[in-house]
């Protein structure tokens, strides 16, 4: 197969069927027009392995990997599928990948959000037991002729697996359908997330492509129609905010949290705090997932803990399962922070939501509280390194460029945003590729 890097004009220009012409064209981006061999060139390539150069040494990397990698060890795991990831997209064809894009990702989507509805994943997982699309369409009450379309669907695309002519069974992916705080993510999407992302292009063009920085004016408004920020927004919609925490809760399951041990060091946090002192403030906390789950895997931490969010939000919290340990408090973090002289601020995913003015405002009621030499800000968000970002990570900066006209930042961001802020970076905790990091910070 011939690389992409170099093709002789013969190839080219046979695929246009002249056969005639001689010679050959490097593909730096200067290709002749003349005699239609730029269009004859991309066809070709188009229709050829993305980079077929890079083909055998992954192969030899997935095999190598696939007779040692431990399916139970998520960094085998994770490791061996990038790998094949980047296999596939590797031998994929231009061609193939467009279609990719632009046909399967839309119409999968609307194939699950559908299923989701229907009930269908729920009764598709029941058992191991394999089911006609008939027999789904029955207990589901869908039309047969549908049913068995979007059964089709959602096999080629791997989400359920065909035992035989329109009969199906259940995957690991259609298992976790079968639950809401997974399922969820569909109607999700749909109802406060996609049509910001698909406002995008419009938007970015309208504004001359420059860098998002309004929350009330970016594409979230023009997909939604709507004048409402986000999180007015969700206000307005209590099913789509449902929806959404239920989407959050399922997104963090299963990744390393900074309270792992080996991750960050929580003991030192402990010199110097009594049980009187406050030893961590979760700023917009939201129901207290976070906290909740520092009080399970940290119990004997000395001091006290502390959960502040808007009224209705601690309002919920109170109403939930918060340990009774937990205190609680109205904050607004565009307001100087109430608790001074705590040993931790801690935030997480929050700052990604705004803007870095809004930032810095947030970050200065937090300066304003700290005691020097004993309080930390700690930031529990998406630092995306120089190169080989993960595609989780990218994807999202894509949602908050849409819906929220903020960003995932990098780490010279960090440096720069809490440095203008008074606070400097003692220390950046990761885990693994693709999870939010801990970034530790102190008064400058």
């Amino acid at each position: 197969m011939a690389d992409i890097a170099t093709l002789t004009l013969s190839e080219t220009t046979q695929a246009n069927g002249n056969s005639h012409t001689e010679g050959t064209i490097h593909a730096t981006g200067d290709c002749q027009t003349s005699g239609g061999l730029e269009e004859a060139f991309v066809d070709r390539v188009a229709i050829s392995a993305n980079t077929p150069e890079l083909v055998p040494g992954l192969v030899d990397q997935i095999a190598s990997l696939g007779k040692v990698a431990s399916l139970q060890d998520n960094t085998d795991r994770t490791t061996l599928l990038e790998a094949a990831r980047s296999l596939v997209y590797a031998l994929e064809t231009p061609r193939e990948a467009m279609i990719r894009y632009c046909w399967s990702q839309s119409t999968l989507y609307a194939s699950l959000e559908t299923g989701v509805d229907l009930g269908l994943f729920a009764i598709l997982s029941k058992d191991d037991k394999p089911k006609s699309a008939a027999e789904l369409a029955k207990a589901t009450g869908a039309d047969p002729v549908l049913l068995a379309r979007i059964l089709k669907h959602l096999c080629a695309m791997g989400v359920i697996l065909e035992t035989g002519p329109n009969e199906y069974r259940r995957t690991g992916v259609s298992i976790s359908l079968s639950l809401q705080r997974y399922n969820d993510a569909y109607p999700c999407m749909t109802n406060c997330i996609t049509a910001g992302v698909l406002a995008l292009p419009a938007q970015l063009k309208k504004d001359g492509y420059t860098n998002p920085s309004n929350g009330k004016d970016c594409a979230f408004q023009r997909g939604f129609r709507t004048d409402l920020h986000f999180f007015d927004f969700m206000k307005e919609n209590l099913d789509a905010a449902s929806q959404f925490n239920n989407h959050m809760s399922a997104y963090h399951q299963g990744r390393p949290s900074w309270m792992d041990v080996g991750f960050f060091d929580v003991p030192s946090l402990y010199p110097d705090v009594t049980q009187d002192d406050v030893l961590l403030v979760d700023v917009g906390g939201s129901l207290g997932h976070d906290i909740s789950e520092f009080k399970r895997k940290w119990p004997d931490a000395p001091g006290r803990l502390v959960i502040q969010d808007l009224p209705d939000v601690v309002a919920q919290a109170k109403s939930g399962q918060l340990d009774p340990s937990i205190e609680t408090l109205e904050h607004d973090f565009f307001n100087e922070q109430p608790i001074k002289g705590a040993r931790a601020y801690y935030m997480h995913s929050v700052l990604h939501d705004w803007s870095d003015d809004n930032c810095r405002k947030i970050l200065k009621g937090l300066v304003n509280a700290m005691k020097r030499g004993h309080s930390k800000v700690l930031i529990n968000e998406n630092v995306i390194p120089d190169t080989n970002a993960y595609w989780e990570t990218t994807s999202l900066d894509i949602i908050m460029m849409a819906d929220f006209a903020s960003t995932e930042r990098t780490e010279a961001h960090w440096h720069q945003l809490v440095g203008s802020a008074g606070l400097k970076i003692t220390k950046i905790w990761n885990a693994q590729k693709g999870v939010e990091s801990l970034i530790e910070c102190e008064l400058a």
